[in-house]
């Protein structure tokens, strides 16, 4: 934590050993010390003594009870708080114990200063409540534990950031996630017009930054946005060299969008891919319009075309008429990974479109796995779905923030158990899988 050291007790504290090896008690020099190291008896003797329960230390300007929110000493919190600690009394950069809990993930401390009585809406020198702190340290259960507790997850800081907007910078997914279950909006701004998409582009945040796309009401207005200084989130990228971004935006580019919005029509044969007009396709290529293999500007051929649209129909053909399958695109991927792409999207998209979409957007996404057994061969095919949050499940939230960073390559991932019910779903309840059934799993 920035200005805090998690040195041990001080010099005064002393600790020998007997001759039989034996320890002998160790006499804390001050009562942070006592606090630190969780000795209920001995801050209640410093106390007898005549310290102050709410004592400041020197270096670090902490209270006694911001120390045990530090430290996860839960009796010693609980003693402080029984013997009148000041719960309000805030340190040098404006932190209560709530933020100091806020920023360590110390859940049970947290619930505790809550109990009694904590001000969750307190603000720091920098405008922030413990809610935004959690979000920036990735801590999913804390930040939780204090959104049941009827917080405003909107709150801003002098910024105008909300803790939305801290979780897309740092990378926080699982707190991206829980915030946007609870009700905050993606696509509020900061006092630079910047949108958390933006926060998570240029800080290249991959998954943050998919999860936010699939959030906002439309992924191309996300794509398209310009904050204050003029910039969306290519240029952030570019900017400052988010390689993993560039490449998902220009991959959405060359596959994802309407070919005759981009001034194709030069090329008939892949608007007639992209749209799934296989007669269309048949035509143009058997009249010999086009080659098989024709590529676009983008290096793209047919087949990349109808994979990212999930055209098994016109995969098949092409493939039975010869096309190569094995084609780069400037983005350097084969018309199959173009298909599983598109399915990692769409299994985003899932968890966000309303009940009146959902048995298209669920068709096109088994239509994309479709296409990915075609072109590789593969009998099975993980789905990594971005499953909604199980509250109870304390695995998500070991996953998902306490364990620092949440941008990592599994943090979507199912587990081994989680896969295989997947496939199995996948194989026997395409054709009965109804709109109630979905209701009662989300």
């Amino acid at each position: 934590m920035p200005g805090v050291s998690d040195s041990g007790p001080s010099t005064s504290s002393t600790e020998t050993a007997t001759p039989l090896g034996a320890r002998k008690k160790v006499h804390f020099g001050s009562i942070h010390d006592a606090v630190r190291a969780g000795d209920v008896k001995q801050l209640s003797e410093i106390v007898q003594r005549g310290a102050s329960i709410n004592e400041v230390d020197v270096l670090h300007k902490f209270t006694p009870l911001h120390w045990a929110a530090h430290s996860g000493s839960l009796e010693c919190l609980h003693w402080l708080l029984w013997h009148g600690a000041d719960i309000s009394q805030v340190t040098a950069r404006g932190w209560t114990a709530a933020h100091i809990s806020a920023i360590r993930g110390q859940d049970a401390c947290m619930q505790a200063l809550i109990i009694n009585g904590a001000n969750l809406a307190a603000q720091d020198d920098r405008g922030c409540t413990p809610l935004h702190l959690a979000a920036t340290h990735g801590h999913s259960f804390t930040l939780q534990i204090m959104l049941r507790s009827g917080v405003d997850p909107s709150v801003t800081d002098k910024r105008e950031w909300k803790p939305v907007h801290y979780a897309a910078f740092h990378g926080r997914l699982g707190c991206l996630q829980l915030l946007v279950k609870w009700g905050c909006s993606v696509e509020d701004v900061d006092y630079n017009g910047n949108l958390p998409v933006h926060l998570a582009a240029m800080e290249g945040h991959l998954h943050c930054f998919k999860f936010l796309l699939s959030r906002m009401s439309s992924a191309s207005q996300g794509l398209k946005a310009f904050n204050d200084n003029g910039e969306n989130v290519l240029d952030l990228a570019q900017r400052f060299f988010k390689q993993n971004i560039l490449q998902f935006i220009r991959g959405s580019e060359y596959e994802g969008n309407d070919p005759t919005d981009q001034e194709t029509l030069a090329f008939p044969g892949h608007v007639a891919a992209f749209k799934g007009d296989l007669e269309m396709l048949k035509k143009l290529i058997e009249d010999g319009v086009i080659n098989i293999n024709e590529r676009d500007n983008n290096g793209s051929t047919l087949m990349h075309k109808a994979a990212g649209q999930g055209h098994i129909e016109c995969l098949q053909w092409l493939i039975k008429m010869g096309a190569d399958n094995n084609i780069t695109n400037k983005a350097r991927e084969k018309p199959s990974d173009v298909a599983k792409r598109h399915c990692a999207v769409l299994g985003f998209t899932l968890m966000s479109v309303i009940h009146v979409e959902l048995i298209f957007v669920y068709g096109m996404r088994f239509a994309h796995l479709a296409a990915v057994k075609l072109l590789e061969g593969l009998q099975k095919y993980d789905i990594d779905d971005a499953n909604e949050i199980n509250e109870n499940d304390i695995r998500f939230f070991i996953r998902h923030g306490v364990e620092g960073s949440t941008d990592a390559k599994d943090d979507l991932g199912l587990s081994e158990s989680d896969k295989t019910d997947a496939r199995g779903l996948s194989k026997s309840c395409r054709a009965s899988w109804s709109m109630n059934d979905y209701a009662e799993r989300s």
